[in-house]
């Protein structure tokens, strides 16, 4: 392999190969492999990591940095105009962070796939990555080869995700499905017939002062039983309640 500095002589060729012939035969070789290199953009707002990055990913076979950016918003015009594979980005940068700039990215290049490289290990940030279109989410204290690594997986269609962060991630969707089935369990709240009564006139679209006229009773009595509804239901407004209603089947509405 080549140490980037220039060529690296060999004595291993054939008996009267020449240096040319050498270079000319690993040209033929790599012509015919057919197979383009993953073209990676760098983003982050450290020159130096940026540049790290770099010398590093220039030593490994089929990778090929084609760009950086310092921040979010440069990184959506050089996604842009480079069109790269793999968007090696930090989550944590002025100007556009690297979330917001996930949703551009794959606006203006559909085809790319993003990795979050960060010292965030915050769950927030690995669930709006992942909300915003990041295949994969890696913590900078990983190894310049695994970089290379989650490059070429992400590439061929994986993701990738550093563990402890993936132990979040399972944790947290093992949480959610716990509260699903526990709502599953809880029965929908009984309400009175008042309360249903007073439900099916909120439907209709009839104010407090028009509900108590057709219930024969005070305004404020109305008020009473349309925050007994919301609190029963757990819910924060009187269309809330009638969508909730309609849904779980306490109420048609004919």
């Amino acid at each position: 392999m080549a140490d980037g500095f220039g060529p690296v002589h060999s004595s291993a060729g054939h008996p009267g190969e020449t240096h040319a012939d050498t270079e000319a035969h690993c040209d033929e070789e790599t012509a015919g492999s057919g197979k383009e290199p993953i073209r990676v953009l760098v983003v982050d707002d450290h020159a130096l990591f940026r540049r790290g990055l770099e010398i590093v990913l220039a030593h490994e076979e089929g990778i090929e940095v084609v760009g950086e950016a310092g921040d979010g918003a440069e990184a959506v015009d050089k996604a842009a105009d480079l069109l790269p594979d793999i968007v090696l980005m930090d989550v944590r940068m002025p100007k556009r962070g690297g979330i917001e700039a996930c949703t551009s990215i794959k606006e203006v290049a559909p085809s790319a796939k993003i990795i979050m490289l960060t010292i965030s290990d915050e769950e927030a940030d690995l669930y709006d990555a992942i909300k915003a279109g990041a295949t994969g989410y890696l913590l900078k204290e990983i190894s310049t080869d695994e970089v290379a690594t989650a490059i070429r997986a992400v590439a061929d269609g994986q993701s990738q995700i550093s563990p402890s962060m993936a132990s979040k991630l399972l944790t947290e969707f093992k949480s959610m499905i716990q509260r699903t089935d526990e709502r599953r369990l809880v029965p929908a709240p009984r309400l009175t017939d008042r309360e249903l009564e007073v439900l099916k006139l909120v439907a209709t679209g009839m104010n407090n002062r028009d509900i108590a006229k057709e219930l024969f009773i005070s305004e404020n009595t109305v008020k009473n039983h349309v925050r007994n509804i919301l609190e029963k239901l757990q819910l924060h407004s009187r269309m809330e309640a009638v969508v909730y209603a309609m849904r779980e089947k306490i109420l048609e509405i004919r």
